[in-house]
């Protein structure tokens, strides 16, 4: 895919280029709506990364690998996520059950720029796009 993510103060986290209300916004929250791909899922769980939202990721995650909690609130002010780029999808669309996104996620740790490459498998159960696991390379 190749697109590349850089957030600013008025635009969505994913850096798709919208404002966050017409991005990832309407997927996050009690009300949102689901995701309509793996890649859009992705996206917004990046988006829940940057803003700091555990109840959104804890709720697009598989049941059969979802942690009890996170703890996101110990990475505040630590953790400054900088962008995102869709390296690869597979399969994820709207008529799919299976979809696999690879992405490279730019951050910061303590002042210190990092990158994470991760390979991500979804599942899509009762219209519902789902995180199931990852791998870091």
């Amino acid at each position: 895919m190749g697109k590349k993510a850089k957030p600013d103060a008025a635009g969505c986290p994913c850096g798709l280029g919208g404002a966050y209300a017409a991005c990832c916004g309407r997927y996050l929250g009690a009300d949102g709506a689901p995701a309509p791909t793996a890649e859009a899922l992705m996206r917004s769980r990046y988006t829940a990364y940057a803003r700091g939202d555990e109840a959104y990721l804890l709720a697009s995650w598989h049941p059969s690998t979802r942690p009890q909690a996170l703890d996101l609130a110990a990475d505040a002010g630590v953790v400054k996520w900088l962008g995102l780029e869709v390296l690869a999808t597979e399969a994820g669309g709207a008529a799919d059950a299976e979809g696999v996104v690879e992405f490279s996620a730019r951050y910061k740790v303590g002042g210190k720029a990092e990158r994470m490459r991760e390979r991500s498998r979804f599942l899509r159960e009762d219209g519902r796009w789902f995180y199931l696991s990852g791998e870091l390379s």
